[in-house]
């Protein structure tokens, strides 16, 4: 007796063809799975036995062999249960094959017969629908695959509800995005209002907002960088119905999908200097995407930066530069999108009161550069701004929260912004001013623009790319404004940014 399930990979979403052949061998029942399987895979049998235990089904005293092709793929997690469990029921003759054709199953089974939730539905549902398959997934993972489109998606209680539905006894209701659907509250990041003082760090965090640049504070302890990090997702544009998608498609391959089903808003990750390689990067024993992966589209905020390992730190360089990052592994070699916005936050020293004569540590300044050591140059020449948060004057706390301007009106100069560059590259298919290519701002610059460019970068010797983010950052600046040509106003607040350490 044969029979054949399709499932998928996460690396890479492959398709997985999961064949059972039941045989007599000596008379000795065994249940083997073959096919590069890992732990969690090798005691789906365990679970799958008690499932149908559970339904009243016993395994028959036979050979079971489990093919999950191609062989050479590895595979991991408990979402194979289902297939599996469905592939076996056929070869048993309980369900027909013509039941299991054109259907693409994922769950992990419970002892009871429940299917539970699995990571990964959204890209599963996505490659369903382009392959024409019909989806079967746990009840709990609906409102994630619906946002795959409009496809055929069977979503379960149990396993034994699935069985009846294909015997015709109990019908399952193919969901649908309206009945799906959940209407998701946006988040309160609070207002830009409520920051006392730092008009200039205002000032570059709209900036930073407007183009997705990279920007690091440095400043002493309790003077507001971590305030003004939290805020910046207030006044960010909205996120696209692509983007929404895309991002979500990452959360579900890490297993952080919420109720909702889908992502409505730039993400914002804060990991902790404690923080490894790996949850930074993304890898492990599934290759999951890591902080830097789920921080796509949105804000990747580091405080207190030098304290994070040097080699944490040095990931950063390729998704910095490339707009993703690749995971590779003896087993695994996987790319995920990773278009950040780094905010990066520091204290001059360990101390943190470098400069201040009245609280510096007797160290001074040499623990101030051994401190700033640890961040290496080609870190900082990924970084487009660099700016300074002093102290706050007693007289900023006099300041009425009415006369400042909120996130709300910070957010519409904002979205103009970013409205005026995702026109301006369309045909490119980039969306801010951080994403293109350097070259392409010459041609906006005037000639009294390029005479103070090419005197500064010559006096200070700023590097190749330092040049070309210094143009596009100007480019921001002159977007804010609406103007098309980038003028020597720009050219001159785009360099009192740079490299302050």
């Amino acid at each position: 007796m044969h029979a054949c399930v399709k499932t998928v990979s996460f690396v890479g979403i492959s398709t997985i063809e999961i064949g059972v052949q039941i045989q007599m061998l000596n008379g000795i029942p065994a249940f083997t799975i073959v096919g590069l399987p890992d732990k969690t895979v090798a005691e789906s049998r365990e679970r799958i036995r008690a499932c149908l235990f559970s339904m009243g089904i016993s395994l028959p005293a036979k050979r079971i062999t489990v093919n999950l092709a191609p062989a050479d793929v590895q595979k991991e997690g408990s979402h194979y249960d289902l297939p599996i469990a469905l592939a076996l029921l056929t070869a048993m003759g309980i369900i027909q094959s013509e039941d299991t054709v054109n259907v693409l199953a994922l769950g992990e089974l419970s002892l009871n017969g429940a299917i539970t939730k699995v990571p990964g539905v959204l890209p599963a549902a996505i490659h369903a629908k382009m392959n024409n398959d019909v989806l079967i997934c746990p009840e709990e993972c609906t409102r994630e695959a619906v946002w795959a489109g409009e496809n055929a998606i069977l979503a379960p209680k149990s396993l034994l509800a699935l069985v009846n539905h294909f015997k015709g006894e109990q019908i399952l209701p193919h969901i649908s995005l309206t009945e799906a659907q959940k209407v998701v509250k946006l988040t309160n990041f609070g207002c830009f209002s409520d920051i006392k003082g730092q008009m200039v760090a205002k000032r570059a965090m709209e900036i930073a907002a407007a183009g997705a640049h990279n920007i690091l504070m440095l400043g002493p302890p309790g003077v507001g960088k971590s305030l003004l990090a939290s805020r910046i997702s207030g006044i960010l544009p909205p996120i696209t119905p692509e983007e929404a998608l895309e991002i979500t498609m990452i959360h579900s391959l890490a297993g952080q999908m919420t109720e909702a089903g889908l992502v409505t808003e730039r993400p914002y990750r804060a990991p902790h200097h404690s923080a490894s390689l790996v949850a930074l990067v993304g890898g492990g024993t599934n290759a999951k995407p890591g902080e830097i992966s789920l921080s796509h589209r949105g804000v990747l905020f580091l405080d207190e930066l030098p304290e994070f390992s040097r080699q944490a730190l040095e990931s950063l360089r390729q998704p910095l530069e490339t707009g993703s990052i690749t995971i590779a592994r003896a087993n695994n070699h996987i790319t995920y999108p990773a278009r950040i916005q780094l905010i990066a936050a520091m204290n001059p020293c360990r101390c943190g009161y470098l400069g201040n004569p009245q609280k510096e540590c007797n160290q001074a300044p040499r623990c101030g550069k051994e401190y700033l050591r640890k961040i290496s140059g080609p870190l900082l020449d990924r970084i487009d701004m660099f700016i300074e948060v002093p102290d706050i004057k007693v007289s900023d706390f006099a300041q009425n929260k009415g006369d400042m301007e909120s996130s709300a009106t910070i957010r519409d100069r904002v979205s103009r912004a970013r409205e005026i560059q995702s026109a301006r590259y369309k045909d490119l298919k980039i969306k801010t001013n951080a994403e293109v290519d350097g070259h392409e701002m010459e041609r906006y610059l005037t000639d009294a623009a390029k005479e103070i460019l090419y005197r500064c970068v010559d006096k200070e010797k700023i590097s190749a790319r330092g040049y070309y983010k210094i143009t596009k950052l100007a480019r921001t600046l002159a977007d804010i404004g609406e103007i098309d040509s980038i003028d020597t106003v720009h050219i001159s607040e785009a360099l009192s940014y740079r490299r302050i350490i």
